[in-house]
C-alpha cells in the first residue's frame, strides 16, 4: 500500500515538473496553469477555513483573487435580481393590461394565450386580436353574464368574446365567407374563435344548436390554407382535417358546412360512415381531400385497408364527444388519435362533461382552454319551452292526432320521437291518411333515410316520425315542435330529443307523453324541468321522484362501479383447470 503511494507522489511530481517546461515554451498554458494552480489554492484554503476556526488571513494576491471572484458572484447575483425585477414589471404591466381590456389586449394575446413557438413544425396562430380593444372590462363581464359564460386554462384571462365577423379578418375573406348569411356570431363562436385561431387547443361545453360547426371549422380553414400554402417536408399532405362524430346523420351534416366552407377555397372534403358500399369512399380517399368528416367504425376499417393514411393530420375535432363515448366508441377514438399527428390541434366538443371526456381531454389535449356556454351537466335549452303531460298508455294514439290538429299548419315542421322501429312504421301507418309524415330509423337504407331527412328539411314531408338514431346531431333548421309520443330509456336522451326545436336563438316547444311504463324517469325528468324553470305538472308528483345511481353502460347493476376504479379498470382473465 505505501509503495503504491510512494509511485503516485513520484508520478505526479514527473507530470508537475514537465508541466513547467510547457508553461516556458507557451505563454497562453502558463497563463491558463497559473489561473488553475490560484483556483486550487483558493478551494484549499477555504477548506483549511472549514477545518480550523477562526479565520486564516490571506495573502495579498489571493485576496484580490477571491474579491475578484466574488464580484463575478455579485455581478451575477444583481444580473438575476434585475431579471426577476424586469419579470415581475411585465407580470405587473400584463395584469394591469388585463384590467383595462380596451386599452391593449393584443400584447395578451401574444404572452398569453397564443401557445405557439418556434419549435412546433406547423403554424397555428392566425388571429391577431383585432376585436379585443372594441371592449371594455364591463362589456366583457356583461357578455359572460348574459350566456353564463365560463373559461378556464392558462391565459383564459386574457380571453375577448368576438363580436363581429370583422374582427376575425386576419383569417382571410375567404374563410368567412361561410358566415355571410348570419347577423353575429354565436357565444360558443365568439368564444372559441380567438382560442382556436391562436393555435390553442380548446374544450367547447355547450347545448345542441348552439353553432358548434362553424365554431371549429371557421378557424380550420384557415389552418389548411397555411398547410397547403406552406407544406412541410416529410409530412403526408393528406388530409389535413380530421372530424370525428358519432353518427351518420351528424357526420353529414358538419360535411355539408365544410364543403361549401371549402369550396370557397378550392378545398375537397369527404365524409365515410357505415352502411353504405366501400368502393365510392376508397376512390375519393385515393384522389386525395383535405377534410375528411367520419364515423370512428368506417374511418378505422379503411385505416386498416391502407384506404387512408392519417399521419398527416393536424387539425382533429372531436364532436359530440360525449355521445361518441356514451355508444362505446371510447377505444376506436384513442387509436384515431394515435394515428394523427402528434402536433395536432384538437378540438373537443360536447354538450356535457362527464369524467369520462376529462378523462380524454386530459390525455389527448395539449393545455388546453375550456369554454363553457350555460351548465356543465345535462341541460334542456333556455328557448325550448317543455310540456309534459300524463297520459295513459293506450290513449297516445289519440292525443297525438289532437296535437297535430292544435299545432300544425301547412309546412311547419314537426318532429315526432318514438321508441322503437316497429312503433315510428304503426304510427306513420295510423297518420299518414291525414297528414303528410314519413319515417327515419335503423332498419332503413340508408338511401331512404338521407331521403326521408332532405325531405323534411325542405319542407315536402313537414312531418317527422324518428327513433332516437336522429335524435343527436341533426340540424334542421325553423323545428317548431317537438312531440315525445313514446318517453325514452335516458333522460340524456330526451334532452337531446328536444333539443332539435329551440335551435339558433329561436324559441321552440316540446309536448311529451308520460305514461306509468316511464315512471323510473319520474326523478330525473323533474329535475330537468325544475332547472329550466318550466312547470311541473301535479300528475308527475304522485310518482316516486328518488334519482338512482346510473348503471354501467354496458353491463348495468353488474358491471365495474364508477367508486371502484381499480375494478373499474380490471380486465377478465382466463382460468385453466388441470384435466
Amino acid at each position: 500500500m505505501k509503495m503504491k503511494k510512494i509511485n503516485k507522489n513520484k508520478k505526479t511530481l514527473e507530470e508537475s515538473e514537465a508541466m513547467e517546461v510547457m508553461e516556458q515554451e507557451d505563454p497562453q498554458l502558463d497563463n491558463l496553469s497559473k489561473k488553475k494552480k490560484k483556483k486550487k489554492k483558493k478551494n484549499q484554503e477555504k477548506k483549511e477555513v472549514h477545518a480550523n476556526e477562526p479565520m486564516i488571513e490571506f495573502e495579498p494576491k489571493e485576496k484580490e483573487a477571491i474579491k475578484d471572484t466574488e464580484q463575478q458572484e455579485s455581478d451575477h447575483g444583481e444580473e438575476s435580481q434585475k431579471k426577476k425585477k424586469k419579470k415581475k414589471k411585465n407580470k405587473r404591466k400584463i395584469d394591469e393590461e388585463e384590467e383595462e381590456m380596451d386599452s391593449d389586449s393584443t400584447s395578451i394575446k401574444k404572452t398569453k394565450l397564443s401557445r405557439e413557438d418556434g419549435d412546433e413544425i406547423f403554424k397555428k396562430c392566425f388571429y391577431d386580436g383585432k376585436g379585443d380593444s372594441k371592449l371594455s372590462s364591463s362589456e366583457i363581464k356583461d357578455y359572460f353574464k348574459k350566456h353564463s359564460i365560463h373559461v378556464y386554462g392558462q391565459g383564459s384571462e386574457s380571453i375577448v368574446p368576438v363580436l363581429s365577423f370583422d374582427d376575425m379578418s386576419s383569417l382571410g375573406k375567404k374563410c368567412l365567407k361561410c358566415c355571410k348569411s348570419f347577423k353575429a356570431p354565436t357565444p360558443i363562436q365568439s368564444m372559441t374563435w380567438p382560442v382556436v385561431a391562436s393555435g390553442r387547443d380548446v374544450i367547447g361545453i355547450a347545448e345542441t344548436g348552439s353553432g358548434k360547426t362553424l365554431a371549429f371549422s371557421v378557424p380550420a380553414l384557415a389552418h389548411i390554407s397555411e398547410r397547403k400554402q406552406r407544406p412541410v417536408k416529410g409530412v403526408n399532405s393528406m388530409p389535413i382535417m380530421l372530424i370525428v362524430a358519432p353518427t351518420r346523420e351528424l357526420a353529414m351534416q358538419s360535411q355539408v358546412v365544410l364543403e361549401s366552407a371549402g369550396k370557397e377555397i378550392g378545398f375537397k372534403s369527404l365524409c365515410v360512415y357505415g352502411g353504405v358500399n366501400k368502393y365510392a369512399q376508397r376512390q375519393s380517399l385515393k384522389s386525395g381531400v383535405e377534410i375528411l368528416v367520419a364515423t370512428p367504425g368506417r374511418l378505422l376499417d379503411l385505416a386498416e385497408e391502407g384506404c387512408v393514411d392519417l399521419s398527416g393530420v393536424s387539425y382533429v375535432v372531436l364532436d359530440e364527444a360525449d355521445r361518441m363515448l356514451d355508444q362505446g366508441f371510447e377505444q376506436d377514438i384513442r387509436r384515431i388519435l394515435g394515428q394523427t399527428h402528434k402536433e395536432r390541434q384538437t378540438c373537443l366538443f360536447s354538450a356535457t362533461w362527464p369524467d369520462s371526456i376529462r378523462k380524454l381531454a386530459h390525455e389527448f389535449l395539449k393545455s388546453p382552454i375550456k369554454v363553457t356556454i350555460g351548465s356543465e351537466d345535462l341541460a334542456a335549452g333556455k328557448t325550448v319551452t317543455q310540456i309534459v303531460e300524463v297520459v295513459d298508455e293506450r290513449s297516445r294514439d289519440g292525443k297525438i292526432k289532437g296535437l297535430l290538429n292544435k299545432y300544425h299548419k301547412k309546412k311547419n315542421r314537426i318532429l315526432i320521437f318514438v321508441l322503437y322501429k316497429r312503433e315510428a312504421d304503426r304510427l306513420w301507418n295510423s297518420l299518414k291518411h291525414e297528414w303528410n309524415c314519413t319515417t327515419i330509423h335503423g332498419d332503413k337504407s340508408q338511401d331512404a333515410r338521407i331521403q326521408a331527412v332532405e325531405n323534411f328539411k325542405s319542407g315536402k314531408i313537414p312531418i317527422l316520425i324518428a327513433t332516437d338514431v336522429a335524435a343527436r346531431g341533426l340540424d334542421i333548421p325553423d323545428v317548431e315542435y317537438v312531440l315525445n309520443y313514446s318517453f325514452p330509456l335516458t333522460i340524456e336522451d330526451y334532452v337531446h330529443r328536444i333539443g332539435r326545436t329551440g335551435r339558433a336563438g329561436k324559441s321552440g316547444i316540446a309536448h311529451t307523453f308520460f305514461h306509468l311504463g316511464d315512471k323510473a324517469r319520474a326523478g330525473e325528468l323533474v329535475n330537468v324541468l325544475k332547472e329550466s324553470n318550466q312547470d311541473v305538472p301535479p300528475e308527475m308528483y304522485k310518482f316516486d321522484l328518488s334519482v338512482k345511481r346510473k348503471e354501467h353502460k354496458l353491463y348495468g347493476s353488474f358491471g365495474p362501479k364508477d367508486y371502484d376504479e381499480e375494478l373499474a379498470n380490471k380486465k377478465a382473465t382466463r382460468i385453466v383447470f388441470d384435466d
